[in-house]
């Protein structure tokens, strides 16, 4: 009872009762910190007083050479014929908010691989504080993607957040695993999983294996679940979080996204329990899990369709994602989405709004982050694709509607990432409906609550030059708004950056 009562009367400050507002935030780094390649911000922590940020490089050009269909009437970047005949090498960035000001701590170096000169890293996926058995004080763990000739994915490790080093190479991941997403502290240990493979496969490790240690220095890493959780179907993990005594983990489904927890006891593999299935009974339009967050007790789980919510390798979507939450007795209720009966009873939204908040675009809900007491949710929005889409492919009536309406009109009104704030799960308001004015920033991929305020970092990997439709010919130009943004959003300094924020980027 003296908890909530705690709760409420710091709630109850004028500054976090109203939470966060668009003319709250202001735009901390814009065009890829100086460099447009640096294109998604996919990890963030607060370390030593500092906003630490890793980036990865160029995603379209590398999406363009990856084996995933898309159905595009034009490349909406120009790309090298190589793609290694630009600048891939994954940065590290540090914000110091006394003084404004960013420094680039680390990137990764170049590695000889079968006479071929190669970035050891294409991008910084995941961070997070943990000390392990043999750190002497708290470190900061960063999880890598490597090119798919280098020689796999690594963890780096920094205790000052300017000097990164290679720490031991887990063993049982081999060279075929190129990407790790999650780094994830849980009673006294760090868990990941992989989630990505060699030949073409971004997102899917083939195996959904959970890994734990207690000293990542030391590179000994142990599975503690059996593969896919004895489910062939469940291809990867996309993400975990720790609540209560309880590690979750969702799974890449293509009958649905599951939702596994354990308590993490005892000798491996450990005992697992499975609290949502099939999607949440929405099947493959729930195809995986793109994000948790803990607010208030509850487990947040944002879904998704992978490939920006349109997969046409396995012919999902395209179709808005849900929210749902999981209560600490592991039942589980729908936040944002559509009603439907479920084995668990009749399931509608308390919120009262349907899929992706209403936005047909918004192709999973990609991050969310719990900040002075609201819980904040950002998407990834993919209607600036339709101005690059082979519209041959269109169904009919579909085609006619933005044909009439036409298409850059629409993208003038819709295009740009949504981010959504609720303080109690059921009464949501919209902060930005389009990338804070920039319609180039289609995602937001990191969130990161600080004592500065609340770090968001937009996906913009439009750069440096964009293909543009001249009179039914397309040419590339140079585009000032492309490359990653970082906006930090606070109320006590708004008064400060009031205008820069209620003019937009402009």
């Amino acid at each position: 009872m003296s908890q909530a009562r705690g709760r409420q009367s710091a709630l109850d400050h004028p500054d976090l009762r109203l939470g966060l507002r668009a003319e709250h935030f202001r735009c901390i780094g814009r065009n890829g910190l100086g460099d447009p390649l640096n294109a998604y911000p996919h990890a963030m922590s607060w370390f030593r007083g500092s906003l630490m940020l890793g980036t990865t490089r160029s995603n379209l050009c590398m999406l363009r050479v990856s084996k995933i269909r898309t159905r595009l009437e034009t490349w909406p970047v120009e790309c090298p014929e190589n793609l290694y005949d630009q600048d891939m090498r994954a940065q590290i960035w540090r914000y110091d908010p006394t003084g404004d000001l960013w420094a680039n701590v680390c990137r990764s170096p170049l590695i000889e691989k079968n006479g071929e000169r190669l970035p050891r890293e294409l991008g910084y996926r995941g961070m997070v504080r943990f000390k392990g058995r043999s750190d002497t004080e708290e470190a900061l763990y960063v999880s890598t993607y490597a090119p798919a000739r280098a020689n796999g994915a690594r963890i780096l490790r920094s205790v000052d957040g300017w000097n990164f080093e290679e720490v031991a190479h887990p063993a049982a991941f081999g060279d075929k695993i190129i990407a790790l997403r999650l780094l994830i502290p849980f009673k006294d240990r760090l868990f990941t999983s992989p989630t990505a493979t060699t030949g073409g496969k971004p997102n899917i490790a083939g195996h959904a294996v959970v890994y734990e240690t207690d000293d990542p220095q030391g590179g000994e890493w142990r599975a503690v679940n059996l593969p896919g959780f004895g489910d062939p179907d469940n291809l990867g993990i996309f993400e975990m979080i720790g609540s209560g005594d309880h590690l979750y983990a969702g799974t890449l489904n293509p009958k649905g996204y599951q939702v596994w927890r354990t308590e993490a006891g005892g000798h491996p593999p450990y005992r697992w329990e499975r609290v949502v299935t099939l999607g949440a009974y929405r099947g493959p339009l729930n195809q995986s899990i793109a994000s948790f967050c803990v607010h208030d007790g509850f487990v947040y789980a944002g879904g998704g369709i992978q490939h920006g919510g349109v997969d046409t390798g396995n012919g999902v979507g395209p179709a808005p994602p849900e929210l749902i939450r999981i209560a600490p007795d592991g039942s589980w209720d729908l936040v944002v989405g559509r009603t439907r009966d479920t084995p668990d009873g009749r399931k509608t939204a308390f919120s009262g709004l349907p899929a992706g908040f209403g936005n047909f675009f918004a192709g999973y809900f990609w991050r969310m982050e719990s900040h002075d007491g609201w819980l904040y949710v950002g998407s990834f929005d993919w209607s600036l694709m339709m101005r690059y889409a082979n519209r041959k492919n269109w169904p009919a009536p579909f085609r006619a509607a933005f044909e009439r309406v036409g298409i850059e009109r629409v993208i003038e009104q819709i295009s740009g990432a949504d981010l959504y704030r609720s303080r109690d799960g059921e009464n949501w308001m919209a902060v930005t409906n389009q990338g804070f004015g920039n319609p180039y920033n289609y995602g937001i991929r990191t969130m990161q609550s600080t004592p500065a305020g609340l770090a968001v970092g937009m996906v913009n990997p439009f750069a440096p030059r964009v293909a543009v439709n001249r009179s039914g010919s397309w040419e590339f130009v140079e585009n000032p708004d492309g490359g990653m943004e970082i906006w930090l959003g606070s109320r006590r300094t708004a008064s400060d950056h009031s205008s820069q924020a209620a003019a937009g980027r402009r």
